[in-house]
């Protein structure tokens, strides 16, 4: 009988692991493919900064997916097709990029969630439901309890109702952004920054204070992270390593000719 992929990520945080994932900027499925078959638990595919379509973003899942490695969409942030199409091709879960209130998270759940939750669209005739193999009241119910949906903090507006949006259903994980959030205070790139660490700390303690999981990325270490109590965090990504591998690669052509 053909039945439907939990998530790997959600499965880890439930049982008090943790879980990381790793950010692909190019459009080729084998980087996907690669990154799933050295173990990371998901990959992080980007519709808000990339040129990533859908064609694309359906191969590089398919290639995740072939190695147990779920794929979460940071999807653009527009219509309710935009946020569902990633769920339809079966990606484990979705980011909303800067999450500026309770009121935008309410739509937000409203969008992505299926009843009793939310009112997204029902179609069931993708690779979520299996192209339709799937009883149509189990594929409400299995997306609502196996398929994240994170939210991104990344100014300072939604904070003073961050207690509020912990407490939503249908919210899966609270994911704070810093690189955005330094800009936004003024502070561009001051990692050290003493808001940046209080806003870090308040992330984790009032999303574990509602059961809400908490993620980022490793700025400034894994370790970090691990010990400010965060579940999930992005570690490295493609054009990061080609580039690093590059530039290793040149130094040393300069030493040995120069």
């Amino acid at each position: 009988m053909i039945t439907p992929r939990k998530s790997r990520v959600l499965e880890k945080m439930r049982a008090g692991q943790k879980a990381i994932s790793y950010k692909l900027n190019l459009g080729c499925p084998r980087a996907a493919e690669i990154a799933a078959m050295s173990g990371f638990d998901a990959i992080w595919i980007c519709q808000e900064h990339v040129p990533t379509d859908h064609s694309t973003m359906c191969n590089q899942i398919l290639a995740a997916k072939a190695y147990g490695c779920d794929c979460i969409v940071r999807v653009a942030k527009g219509s309710y097709s935009d946020y569902i199409r990633p769920l339809e091709a079966d990606a484990s879960g979705i980011m909303i990029p800067h999450l500026m209130s309770y009121e935008e998270a309410q739509e937000i759940v409203h969008t992505v969630r299926f009843q009793p939750i939310g009112l997204r669209p029902v179609d069931g005739g993708n690779a979520d439901g299996l192209y339709c193999k799937l009883d149509f009241k189990e594929y409400i119910k299995f997306m609502n309890e196996n398929r994240l949906v994170i939210v991104q903090i990344e100014d300072p507006e939604p904070l003073s109702e961050l207690d509020k949006i912990c407490q939503l259903d249908g919210i899966d994980m609270i994911f704070f952004g810093p690189g955005d959030f330094s800009h936004a205070i003024g502070h561009p790139a001051e990692f050290d920054h003493p808001e940046i660490h209080r806003v870090r700390k308040y992330i984790v303690e009032t999303a574990h204070k509602y059961g809400k999981f908490a993620g980022t990325v490793s700025v400034p270490s894994l370790e970090q992270c691990y010990l400010e109590g965060y579940d999930f965090v992005n570690c490295g990504a493609d054009v990061a390593a080609i580039g690093a591998n590059c530039d290793a690669i040149i130094k040393n052509y300069t030493e040995l000719t120069s």
